[in-house]
């Protein structure tokens, strides 16, 4: 049975410093136990603060592989992309974060989103043991329609239980994600979420009566 734990921050700034030490804390109990500790992180506005401030954490990082929950199907240097948000935050030069091995999502270089979906199931599968791959940390966020990485309700993503990886079609653009199996496959799951529009999602989230399907 699964169980979990509501912690509330103060403000913005709070929130970013919980998140990054509780991201820096499961990486270095991982290393305790294994060779190497994977961790699988999300896209937004909220989590880039953290990532920065985790940046600056002196960690064995040249032990740590880093992958993302999900990604919008755009070029690496596009504005809305995740793996450019990371390089600008985790990943800026001169940062011990940087020594860490990112391993970002195939996209537009393949001819369809269908075809980095399949990449990306490849990739998470070399990197990350087991039957669905069990990641140390999955940090997850929440939209205000209530979907998690590229999981939108009302679409067949969420239902998808065979494949590691599938299409989350939501927004206007298609984006590659992690399934629900993997999600929860995780050692240990995070939701990160901050903005007073979240609050509806998160009462409902928590709602053992709100159906699962929404």
């Amino acid at each position: 049975m699964s169980t979990y734990q509501l912690v509330r921050a103060k403000d913005p700034q709070d929130l970013a410093r919980r998140a990054a030490e509780t991201i820096a804390t499961t990486i270095d109990l991982a290393l305790d136990q294994r060779d190497r500790a994977q961790i699988a992180l999300s896209g937004g506005s909220t989590p880039a603060q953290a990532y920065s401030l985790l940046g600056h954490q002196h960690l064995p990082w040249d032990r740590v592989d880093v992958l993302l929950g999900d990604e919008r199907w755009v070029a690496a240097d596009d504005s809305s992309s995740n793996a450019r948000m990371l390089r600008h935050t985790l990943f800026s030069d001169g940062l011990p974060g940087a020594q860490a091995s990112f391993h970002p999502v195939p996209t537009v270089e393949l001819a369809s989103a269908e075809a980095s979906a399949e990449a990306f199931s490849d990739l998470v599968t070399r990197v990350c043991a087991g039957s669905p791959p069990a990641f140390d940390l999955m940090l997850l966020g929440l939209g205000d329609d209530g979907h998690t990485a590229s999981l939108f309700p009302g679409t067949e993503a969420p239902l998808v239980q065979d494949r590691w990886t599938t299409i989350g079609r939501g927004k206007g653009l298609d984006r590659i994600t992690l399934t629900a199996p993997v999600l929860s496959a995780a050692r240990q799951v995070v939701f990160l979420v901050s903005g007073e529009g979240k609050r509806q999602a998160l009462r409902r989230l928590l709602d053992p009566m709100e159906s699962p399907d929404r």
